[in-house]
C-alpha cells in the first residue's frame, strides 16, 4: 500500500456533535481522504450550530447526513446503508451529551442511531470543559462504551473555550487518524461494492443560487372525469415534480406547487395548489403566472403528465356496468405552447384577465416519450420552451413511479446534454442548475439593456 494511503478502499463514517471542537473536523476530513478513505459525514443538530453540511459535501463528495428520517438520494435510509456498509466510525469531537446518550442506547441523532446500526468498529475522540471530563457520570459512560468495543481518544490538556486550561481539549488530528487506522488493520473492507455503500453526489455541492427566486413546478397527473368515479389519467404519482420543488426549496427559492394526482408527500415549505383536470390546471397556470396582483414568476416547470385527452360528454351520474360504454375524446389544451405563446407575445391573454408580461420567466417542460427521443427537438421548437427534459418512459428504472430517471436535456439553442441513469432528486439539481444559469444570463442581459438606454 502506498504511503500515505493507509486507509484505501476503506469508507469511514465520521460523526460531528456539538463541541466548538467541531470546526477541527474539517481538517480530520482531509486527513482521511488524504490516506484514502471514502467519507461519509454526520452531524447532530447540535454540531450543525457550529459546522454546516455544505464544506462536508464538497470535501467529501457524499450528501451530509443530518437527520434520523432523512433518505438518500436513491430512497435508502441513509444512517443504516452506512452502518452496514463503512469500516469504522469515528466520533470527533464526541460531547459529554453524546457519551452519555450512546452509553444508553439513546438514538435521538443520525450519530448515536448510525453507531447502534453498525457492527463496525467505533473510535470516540471526546472533547469538552475540564470539569465535564471529570465529573463521574462521563467517567462512567466512558467506561460503558469500552465495554462496548469502542476505541477511545482521550482528550489532551491545553486551552479550553472556557478560557481555563486542563484536560478536554480534542486529541491531535493525527492520533485520532492514527486509531482509525490501527481499528481497522488486518480486517477485509467490509463492503468493496460502491453501489451497496452511500451513492457519491456529483462533486458539485449546490450553493443557494435560487434565492429571492419564485419558481413554479407543476407535479402529478391530470384526471378527466368519465362519470363521478371512473377517469382517464395517466401513469404519473408526480415524483418528479417532488424532487424539482424539494431542490428548489433547498437552494433558496420560494415554490408553488400545481399539484393534479400524486402519490408522494409533497414539500411542506412550498404552497401546494391542488388540481384534478386539465382544465383546473390551466386555469391555475394563468392564475399563478399572469394573474393580475400577482408576484412575478422566474421559471415554470411542468413536470406534470397532462392528460392529452378528454371524454367531451362526461355523465353527471355514474354509467351502469350493463349499459355498456362507449366514449367520445377530444384533445386537451396544450398548456405549455399556450403558456410560451403568451410569453413570447404571440398571444396576449387579454380574454382571460391576464396582465402584461415583464421579465419572461424561463420555461421548461417535460417530454415522456417511447423508444426514442427523436420528437424532442421538434417539441422543444413548437412550445417555445426554453429547455426540454425528456425521457423514454419504456427504459426500465426510467418511467413513471421509479426512484430514478434518464434524460436528455435539450436547449433552445439546440444543444443537448444526455445524462446518465440518476436519482431524481439528482435529475432535479441537474435541470436547476440549467434554469440557475439562465436567469442569472437573463438578468445580466436585462441590466445590460438598461445600461445601453440611459
Amino acid at each position: 500500500m502506498a504511503d500515505g494511503q493507509r486507509l484505501e478502499g476503506r469508507l469511514i463514517g465520521l460523526g460531528i456533535t456539538g463541541s466548538i471542537a467541531a470546526y477541527k473536523a474539517v481538517e480530520l476530513l482531509r486527513l482521511l481522504t488524504a490516506e484514502g478513505a471514502d467519507v461519509v459525514v454526520l452531524l447532530s443538530p447540535s454540531a450543525t450550530k457550529f459546522v454546516g453540511p455544505l464544506t462536508f459535501a464538497a470535501l467529501s463528495r457524499h450528501p451530509v447526513e443530518t437527520d434520523v428520517l432523512e433518505l438518500l438520494p436513491d430512497g435508502r435510509i441513509g444512517h443504516i446503508v452506512l452502518g452496514d456498509t463503512a469500516d469504522a466510525i469515528v466520533v470527533a469531537p464526541a460531547t459529554a451529551h453524546w457519551l452519555g446518550a450512546m452509553a444508553n442506547g439513546l438514538a435521538a441523532d443520525v450519530v448515536t442511531a448510525t453507531c447502534l446500526a453498525t457492527s463496525a468498529p467505533v473510535v470516540v475522540a471526546p472533547a469538552m470543559d475540564g470539569d465535564m471530563w471529570a465529573h463521574p457520570a462521563t467517567v462512567a459512560n466512558v467506561a460503558r462504551l469500552a465495554e462496548f468495543g469502542y476505541t477511545l481518544v482521550p482528550p489532551e490538556s491545553g486551552p479550553l473555550a472556557s478560557g481555563q486550561s486542563g484536560p478536554g481539549r480534542l486529541a491531535d488530528l493525527s492520533r485520532i487518524v492514527d486509531a482509525v487506522v490501527a481499528v481497522v488493520a488486518r480486517r477485509p473492507i467490509r463492503q468493496p461494492d460502491p453501489g451497496a455503500r452511500p451513492p457519491l453526489s456529483d462533486g458539485r455541492p449546490r450553493d443557494a443560487d435560487l434565492v429571492g427566486r419564485r419558481i413554479v413546478v407543476t407535479a402529478g397527473g391530470t384526471r378527466e372525469p368519465i362519470d363521478p368515479v371512473r377517469f382517464i389519467g395517466n401513469r404519473s404519482t408526480g415524483r418528479m415534480g417532488a424532487a424539482l420543488a424539494a431542490a428548489a426549496l433547498d437552494r433558496g427559492a420560494d415554490v408553488v406547487v400545481l399539484a393534479a394526482a400524486v402519490e408522494v408527500p409533497l414539500p411542506a415549505l412550498a404552497t401546494v395548489v391542488r388540481v384534478e383536470t386539465t382544465g383546473e390546471l390551466r386555469a391555475a397556470l394563468l392564475q399563478t403566472l399572469f394573474g393580475r396582483d400577482v408576484v412575478a414568476v422566474d421559471a415554470l416547470v411542468m413536470a406534470a403528465a397532462v392528460a392529452d385527452f378528454a371524454p367531451t360528454a362526461p355523465s353527471a351520474t355514474k354509467v351502469a356496468r350493463s349499459a355498456g360504454l362507449q366514449l367520445e375524446l377530444a384533445p386537451t389544451p396544450d398548456l405549455l405552447a399556450e403558456v410560451g405563446r403568451i410569453v413570447r407575445g404571440t398571444e396576449d391573454g387579454s380574454d382571460r384577465g391576464s396582465r402584461a408580461i415583464g421579465v419572461a420567466p424561463v420555461l421548461v417542460g417535460f417530454a415522456a416519450e417511447t423508444g426514442s427521443l427523436d420528437r424532442a427537438a421538434e417539441k422543444l421548437r413548437s412550445k417555445g420552451v426554453d429547455l426540454l427534459v425528456a425521457n423514454d418512459v419504456a427504459e426500465p428504472g426510467s418511467g413513471f413511479g421509479t426512484e430514478t430517471n434518464r434524460v436528455s436535456i435539450l436547449d433552445a439553442a439546440g444543444a443537448r446534454e444526455d445524462l446518465p441513469m440518476l436519482s431524481k432528486r439528482e435529475v432535479a439539481d441537474r435541470v436547476l442548475d440549467r434554469i440557475a444559469r439562465a436567469l442569472d444570463a437573463r438578468d445580466a442581459a436585462v441590466q445590460t439593456a438598461g445600461t445601453q438606454a440611459r
